[in-house]
């Protein structure tokens, strides 16, 4: 078995399912299984499916349970995916947005900082695009968006400049390669901070987390039942605003859609007024669960 990671807030985001006995459940974010394994704990006759893109994740599938079905995909294609099983409506789904620490702690996969491996990020190993091609052959105005959007640099150009720079001399192929174009540009007490959202933005960019997100969020409003919950964990502040809006409003725009004569419209009744975030307790025993946020919507 391969040991992903503790999940975080799980039995908050759990019980905040409201699972039923004979329930259709969808775990998007599978990992280490601990999502999944508790909401079989709690249904009699119904059915949790999952999704994990990491081939790693099959290591620790659930067997010898027929409540139970897997599947080797991007969450992306929710709904093509659960059409092939019949299903086409959905009592609740629930998503954890965090890297696993598996990512993190495997040596040559390009996520960690600790380590010096190839710049791949990619959590599909048999897409194309990975960090490589993001760190050597994006132009400087995509580079600027993706340290702009995903890592919150409000001017991300001596990051690119150093990049340009180092790379047209040799290529940035290594995780280390990467931390040496860009260290001195930082003072060594905040490297691990900066460096972090660094390989976040190269991450999200490689993965295509963001539309990868909104496409599940629409496909989750699609199929859940009326009473359906949605429960989404997100680590980082692009995620939340996305996740925010869209159990507000339904859409990704923050503002209210209105119908034919102008009534504001909603899909959604809000759960969670405000994020739930983890314990000090739970902070302090898994550091990953820091900067965790967890929203909760019914669909009305």
């Amino acid at each position: 078995m391969t040991v992903f990671h503790n999940s975080v807030l799980l039995k908050e985001s759990v019980n905040a399912l409201h699972v039923s006995p004979d329930g259709i459940y969808v775990d998007v974010t599978f990992g280490g299984g601990g999502h999944s394994k508790l909401i079989l704990d709690k249904i009699q006759n119904g059915k949790v499916v999952a999704f994990d893109q990491d081939k790693e994740t099959l290591k620790n599938t659930i067997n010898n349970d027929k409540r139970f079905i897997m599947i080797n995909k991007n969450f992306r294609f929710l709904k093509e995916e659960l059409a092939l099983l019949g299903v086409f409506e959905i009592d609740g789904l629930i998503a954890d947005l965090g890297v696993s620490a598996y990512h993190f702690t495997n040596n040559n996969r390009g996520f960690s900082l600790k380590y010096d491996s190839v710049l791949d990020m990619r959590m599909d190993t048999s897409s194309k695009k990975d960090g490589l091609f993001v760190v050597n052959k994006y132009d400087q105005k995509n580079l600027a968006r993706i340290f702009k959007q995903y890592a919150d640099f409000n001017n991300p150009n001596f990051i690119v400049d150093a990049i340009v720079s180092a790379r047209s001399r040799k290529i940035i192929k290594t995780t280390f390669d990467l931390k040496s174009t860009l260290k001195h540009y930082v003072s060594y007490k905040n490297q691990n901070q900066f460096f972090a959202r660094i390989f976040q933005a190269i991450r999200i960019e490689v993965n295509d987390e963001i539309c990868a997100l909104k496409e599940l969020l629409k496909q989750a409003l699609d199929i859940l039942n009326p009473k359906g919950r949605l429960v989404v964990i997100s680590y980082h502040s692009t995620e939340d605003k996305l996740v925010k809006s869209f159990m507000k409003f339904g859409n990704f725009l923050n503002t209210p859609n209105q119908d034919f004569f102008g009534n504001i419209t909603k899909p959604f009744k809000q759960i969670t007024k405000k994020p739930i975030v983890p314990s000090l307790d739970e902070v302090n025993s898994n550091n990953k669960a820091r900067s965790a946020k967890m929203r909760v919507c019914e669909k009305i």
